[in-house]
């Protein structure tokens, strides 16, 4: 049995062929052909790691209560961690990579 065995003609845009790719990035979220989640995970990791070494200061600061800083944390770095998380296949090595990462944040933040 096979499905659409005659080759299609390429997708073009102005007269290019559109690339393929094996992935791309959009809305902010990686897109792989895979259609797996672990490279959009090992991403957001990235990005939520450099979020919070950017407010390093306020985390070293005395300034701030901790329930302040952890406020902080939920809406700065949390949410950048968690963003587009619905559509993720997460199995257990992912979790406990994001696990561990918000463990290490919370222990440097008290």
């Amino acid at each position: 049995m096979s499905i659409n065995t005659t080759p299609t003609a390429p997708v073009t845009v102005n007269g290019e062929p559109l690339e393929f790719v094996q992935d791309f990035t959009y809305l902010g979220s990686l897109i792989s052909k895979d259609n797996g989640g672990q490279k959009d995970i090992k991403a957001r990791l990235g990005k939520a790691r450099c979020a919070f070494a950017k407010l390093q200061n306020i985390w070293k600061s005395n300034q701030y209560t901790t329930k302040t800083k952890i406020r902080l944390y939920i809406s700065n770095v949390k949410s950048i961690l968690l963003y587009g998380s619905e559509c993720w296949r997460v199995v257990k090595g992912d979790m406990a990579k994001i696990d561990a990462f918000h463990n290490r944040c919370l222990r440097k933040i008290c």
